[in-house]
């Protein structure tokens, strides 16, 4: 039986360890080029494997922002992982109780995604062997692109800052596709954040924060508002047959 569900994981993982090594190595030339060691790469993906936050928390590193802002800036981004661990404890059953914390740190979009979809039983041995195949493309990723900075030319290594924007806009454009609501608020954002660059009232970072705050609390108004009122015009119709 564990054999099946690490056979079936692996077919699922290995599109996730392909998907997430080349972002990685981005990330880890990236690193090289901002003048971290080998070892703080390392570590920077093995234990917070987060992908676009540690995009995020390398760029305010390098502004100089303090590490509370930089953890409160990551945990603000990485708020809706509450909502899929919470709902990925109801699948996993009771068996897997005492092993929750170690799922939920392996819980990224791209796991959820598969975890979710999945209509098998989600044992700890499915779980952990597809969070592994993420976790292993991210991390083995970050350590080729840090050694691949110490040969790529500088201009190269300096220009991967851009990979931050598209991996942020690969996640954003599904969404703006989907809904106007979604446009709206990407642009309120992005007007908040010109906003505050041009006050210049906050220290360096502090205004990615207050965007999210912001733009997160009004999302979750004016989404909400859009998601009540597609729930009433579909009790409507049933309503009416």
């Amino acid at each position: 039986m564990i054999k099946d569900d690490i056979k079936e994981a692996l077919k699922g993982g290995l599109p996730l360890f392909i998907g997430y090594v080349p972002p990685a190595i981005a990330f880890g030339i990236l690193a090289k080029s901002c003048g971290i060691s080998l070892l703080e790469s390392f570590l920077f993906s093995a234990v917070v494997f987060a992908g676009a936050s540690q995009f995020i928390a390398l760029n305010l590193l390098m502004t100089g922002m303090g590490f509370g802002g930089i953890i409160l800036t990551t945990l603000l981004v990485n708020f809706r992982h509450f909502l899929m661990s919470a709902y990925l404890s109801t699948r996993v059953g009771k068996i897997a109780k005492r092993l929750y914390f170690f799922m939920a740190f392996g819980v990224t979009d791209e796991v959820f995604s598969v975890l979710s979809f999945s209509k098998r039983e989600l044992t700890p041995a499915y779980v952990f062997t597809l969070q592994m195949s993420a976790y292993t493309g991210w991390v083995s990723g970050t350590l080729t692109g840090f050694i691949l900075g110490g040969f790529l030319p500088q201009i190269l290594t300096q220009s991967m800052g851009i990979a931050l924007y598209s991996l942020l806009l690969a996640i954003l454009l599904p969404e703006l596709k989907a809904s106007i609501k979604a446009v709206i608020l990407a642009l309120a954002s992005g007007l908040l954040n010109t906003l505050l660059v041009w006050l210049d009232l906050l220290p360096g970072g502090w205004n990615i924060i207050v965007c999210i705050v912001v733009i997160a609390f009004a999302g979750s108004f004016f989404m909400g508002v859009e998601s009540s009122d597609s729930q009433s015009n579909k009790d409507g119709e049933e309503a009416y047959g």
